[in-house]
């Protein structure tokens, strides 16, 4: 009898501690702020985005930190109370800012249709412009959020809206389209091959065209009473990714899960030049723009080469307002891992030590200056740029990057044929053998080179990211390995990592990939970025010239970025094999579609070498 009491007094009290702990962060956040929940903010078409405003209680305008997404921030969610957005609302109420959050149109609450890289650019002028025309707001607007809630700022600063005065993006791969030596089409694509991670990340958040939808006109009171149970949140069933996404043909891989494919079944069909890239929310390097802005990338990250490449263009900027304007930091975390690094970072199994940073008080002093207008230092106390090397395991400075004195020392790959795997006589030299014996391996798309770590997100438990051992993954005989002599000094390679390969295949078209090892004395191979180029679209993205059997072709491959101290008595690495499995798509050989066959052919690829094809890598090597 005294159980079934104890247990009816904890049910019925349930509710209230819930409510305790909601009253708990309200009522802090509720004393100093005005909290505006669900309004339903109109664009030019007359689609409502759901927005949530939360700003000082003060008669004197204030400032916006604005971070827009295609992500759930709803306060209620499965009937339990997520703060996540609260306390970042209390952070910034705290400092004197407005702090306003708002789905991407067609997502939850907004209105409209979603496409994750079609959203009119026109909602966020539209939404500067409804913003700066409040009579709280002192008209200035800084944007703020990390991966798909960092991507829409590159172009839409390019509409160059008055009240956009600084933005602040952090892992924005995926809103870079064409830049640079990248063509990746918001990391759609790297070499011309499908990246794998947005199959796997649009099975959770692709949209559907039959979701229930709230009513339109429905007022912003009911909004907010509905929101407490409603989230609209798709709950998808569990799916094991890693086998989810060896189904062939790639088209069907969403229906294959039972996902919704609406947005992916467009974008699969789409080569690397298509028109429609330029249609929508990416950033191309042909359009202007001229905003401050302070850029935050990650070593194992999907986007670190192109979003390295962004910063530099916009640092070649013909005009000194925007080039100056422009400041970096590069840690070395996963996607979107700044703030988790401890004074023990892991990365993988790559111990990287004390990679700390004190963000809060960097993006503090960056919208304190140009949204405040506070003479904090920032012009004369910000290093351009700031970033992390491993192996030294420490935070450095630079003004350039590469870091000004880095000098590209060529490495050349050597062997007598028989460089396959980690037991071959692969050597990389400081010149390249006089006579051509190619190496050559077997390529089975039935048998690819599985991803093992590597410089990825959201690919579920396809991929794990990060730094592992790669010499299990090197005693495969369809990988060559190719290493330097171990170095007598210490040699910190900071920058892009460029590839030259002379190639030839009995296949029409074909893969070739390239990882960057850092190998210890004891024979631990740590991984540090990776690339691959597809055969068909070695001279350009717009066309495709399959290859001939017998004839020997030149690849440059999309560069690889670092900051690493390769240590004395460590080795400079490299593999090369034709997959890196599901961290790219098969090439099933066939010089077909791809996307729409359901098996391939084995291609025997080889790697020339010689004087006259003198395959090598290109590395940054920081003089100190």
């Amino acid at each position: 009898m005294k159980t079934r009491i104890l247990f009816l007094f904890l049910f019925l009290s349930a509710p209230c501690l819930l409510l305790g702990q909601e009253n708990a962060l309200l009522q802090q956040l509720g004393e100093i702020a005005v909290i505006d929940q669900k309004v339903m903010m109109p664009m030019r078409d007359g689609v409502r985005l759901a927005t949530d405003i939360y700003r000082p209680k003060t008669d004197d305008p204030v400032a916006v930190v604005f971070s827009r997404t295609p992500y759930n921030f709803n306060t209620w969610q499965d009937g339990e109370l997520r703060d996540r957005t609260l306390r970042s609302a209390l952070e910034w109420v705290q400092k004197g800012y407005a702090y306003v959050v708002q789905n991407e149109r067609g997502r939850y609450f907004s209105e409209g249709q979603w496409d994750i890289l079609g959203v009119p650019l026109t909602d966020g002028y539209d939404a500067f412009e409804w913003l700066s025309g409040q009579s709280w707001s002192n008209g200035k607007i800084g944007t703020i959020g990390c991966s798909s809630t960092a991507e829409w700022q590159m172009a839409v600063a390019s509409l160059d809206h008055p009240a956009h005065a600084a933005l602040i993006p952090q892992g924005f791969g995926a809103g870079v389209g064409q830049v640079g030596r990248f063509h990746e089409q918001g990391n759609w694509y790297r070499g011309g091959v499908h990246q794998m991670l947005f199959t796997a990340w649009l099975y959770g958040v692709e949209h559907d065209r039959f979701k229930p939808r709230i009513p339109e006109g429905a007022s912003q009171e009911d909004l907010v009473r509905i929101s407490r149970f409603y989230d609209l949140a798709p709950e998808n069933p569990p799916v094991n990714m890693k086998e989810a996404l060896a189904h062939l043909p790639l088209q069907d891989l969403l229906k294959n899960m039972n996902g919704k494919r609406e947005i992916f079944d467009k974008m699969i069909r789409r080569k690397p030049n298509d028109p429609a890239w330029q249609e929508g929310g990416l950033f191309h390097e042909s359009m202007p723009f001229n905003k401050p802005s302070f850029w935050f990338v990650s070593w194992y990250d999907v986007s670190s080469g192109p979003n390295l490449e962004l910063f530099n263009h916009l640092r070649n900027h013909p005009d000194p307002k925007v080039a100056d304007n422009q400041y970096l930091v590069i840690a070395p975390t996963l996607h979107c891992g700044f703030t988790r690094a401890t004074e023990n970072t892991v990365v993988g199994e790559r111990n990287l030590g004390d990679a700390r940073l004190d963000y809060s008080a960097l993006y503090d002093q960056w919208f304190d200056y140009w949204l405040k207008g506070e003479q904090n230092g920032l012009k004369e106390s910000f290093p351009r740029i700031r970033y992390y090397t491993m192996g030294s395991n420490q935070w450095q400075t630079a003004d350039t990057w590469p870091p000004r004195g880095a000098l590209m020392q060529t490495l050349y790959l050597q062997s007598e044929g028989r460089a396959n795997s980690l037991f071959g006589d692969g050597t990389l030299g400081t010149s390249p053998p006089s006579r051509d014996v190619p190496d050559t391996y077997a390529y089975d798309p039935e048998n690819p080179v599985p991803s093992y770590g590597g410089n990825v997100c959201c690919t579920g438990n396809a991929v794990a990211g990060g730094a592992f051992d790669q010499k299990g993954m090197e005693a495969r005989h369809d990988i060559l390995v190719y290493t330097s002599e171990p170095l007598k000094e210490g040699v910190e390679v900071s920058g892009f990592i460029e590839a030259t390969l002379y190639v030839s295949s009995d296949a029409r078209d074909t893969d070739f990939t390239l990882k960057l090892i850092d190998v210890s004395p004891d024979g631990t191979a740590y991984n540090l970025d990776e690339t691959i180029q597809r055969a068909r679209y070695r001279e350009g993205y717009d066309r495709e010239v399959f290859m001939e059997e017998g004839k020997v072709y030149k690849l440059e491959m999309s560069p690889l970025s670092t900051s690493n101290y390769f240590a004395p008595g460590h080795r400079i690495r490299i593999e090369i094999s034709s997959s890196n499995f599901p961290r790219f798509a098969r090439n099933l050989n066939t010089g077909g579609n791809n996307y729409d066959e359901t098996g391939g052919v084995i291609a025997i690829n080889k790697i020339h070498h010689s004087t006259r094809y003198p395959s090598a890598i290109r590395i940054p090597v920081v003089k100190k």
